[in-house]
């Protein structure tokens, strides 16, 4: 019989383990770069140089390790896939559930800085009315989630893990938050477990433009541009991992060089077009898949999950909230037509990962949206 309780877990690497990447980092075999690309051939060698050495040589995990251990962690199975989250209690009575979803190449650890002032606002700056308890966890394949033991774990599969998570934790009236997949993965939850989800928030959210542009503002049309550009650009990964994830997985797996770039072409070029990422907060997210060994297990949800980006979604009735940050390709009309948007803020500085980019931003149109549904 499954196990379905919750188990404490705490985060201990193996220090055989990081001395081992160490080592494997030491022993880099680097490319040529031509003369003159910067970034259009990819990560530059000089930065990933500047990374790498950083990580062998000043890079704390220990200090890192710790942080996250502030935070109440457990693992349970479901649908027999391990599941690590974040599970926080607000001091606060009356808090409101919110269960947050990350992205790829991240894990639940992305929302570290979000945790502390979403549930005990009181503790920092801000309204105690304000405060959630929070739930955050890894997507199955990502992180502490281990690698997936089978096919078939798509977006709808892990909104049903996660309506069955949140009822595990006693949770029958909760928001949900998501970017990156957590804005594909959050939307399913919301439709499949509408009678429990009150509110949905996004950020990162693909609304895709179709042909009827008239009327669209020319910032609008700068967005709807920029998407084009995006996809003809910077999508190659996504081709890659939504196809010959397996064939990718033998590099990443076995180099942590290797990793670290492929990462930090996702991680530090949006960082540097629309707001940096610190160094830190990108070795973190990739030590931490390079400790689990699942850079192949995180690059199949695009396989597995490709038929969710899908432009003709069911319409979702739910409260929904979307937060815009540079580069974003988000538009309300295009979005308007799969949520219910009844919050939109269109900010100046941030970008993809805004959890990691300014989380004082995000936090806050989280307290602003919710406040309206308690």
């Amino acid at each position: 019989m499954t196990d379905t309780q919750p188990h404490p877990f705490r985060i201990d690497v193996p220090e055989a383990a990081l001395d081992d990447l160490r080592a494997r980092l030491a022993a880099a075999r680097l490319p040529d770069q031509l003369p003159g690309t910067g970034w259009t051939y990819g990560v530059p060698l000089e930065r990933l140089t500047e990374l790498a050495e950083y990580w062998r040589t000043g890079y704390d995990w220990r200090r890192h390790e710790r942080e996250l251990n502030r935070f109440d962690q457990f693992t349970t199975t479901i649908d027999g896939q391990r599941v690590h989250f974040f599970h926080v209690r607000s001091p606060e009575p009356g808090a409101l559930p919110l269960l947050l979803t990350h992205g790829w190449p991240a894990s639940g650890a992305e929302f570290a800085e979000l945790i502390g002032p979403l549930t005990d606002p009181r503790a920092h700056g801000g309204d105690p009315a304000d405060a959630f308890h929070v739930v955050v966890p890894s997507i199955p394949g990502y992180g502490f989630s281990g690698p997936t033991t089978e096919t078939g774990w798509d977006v709808t599969r892990i909104a049903r893990a996660w309506a069955e998570l949140m009822r595990r934790l006693g949770y029958h009236r909760y928001g949900a938050h998501g970017g990156d997949w957590g804005a594909r993965i959050s939307p399913e939850l919301a439709r499949l477990d509408g009678e429990h989800v009150m509110g949905l928030h996004l950020n990162a959210f693909v609304a895709f433009p179709d042909n009827d542009i008239d009327g669209l503002t020319e910032h609008e049309r700068q967005v709807a541009d920029g998407l084009s550009n995006w996809d003809g650009e910077r999508t190659g990964y996504a081709q890659i991992q939504a196809t010959r994830p397996q064939t990718l997985a033998y590099g990443l797996v076995d180099s942590p060089t290797g990793l670290l770039a492929w990462d930090t072409e996702w991680f530090d070029a949006y960082g540097d077009d629309v707001g940096g990422i610190s160094a830190d907060r990108i070795l973190t997210m990739v030590t931490i898949t390079w400790l689990t060994g699942t850079a192949g297990s995180s690059a199949r949800l695009y396989r597995e999950g490709a038929a969710n980006w899908a432009p003709d979604k069911p319409f979702c009735p739910v409260p929904t909230g979307i937060a815009v940050f540079p580069g974003d390709a988000t538009i309300r009309r295009f979005a308007e037509r799969e949520h219910r948007v009844v919050h939109f803020t269109e900010f100046d500085r941030g970008g993809h990962f805004a959890a990691l980019q300014v989380p004082d931003l995000l936090t806050g149109d989280l307290r602003a949206f919710f406040r309206g549904l308690r």
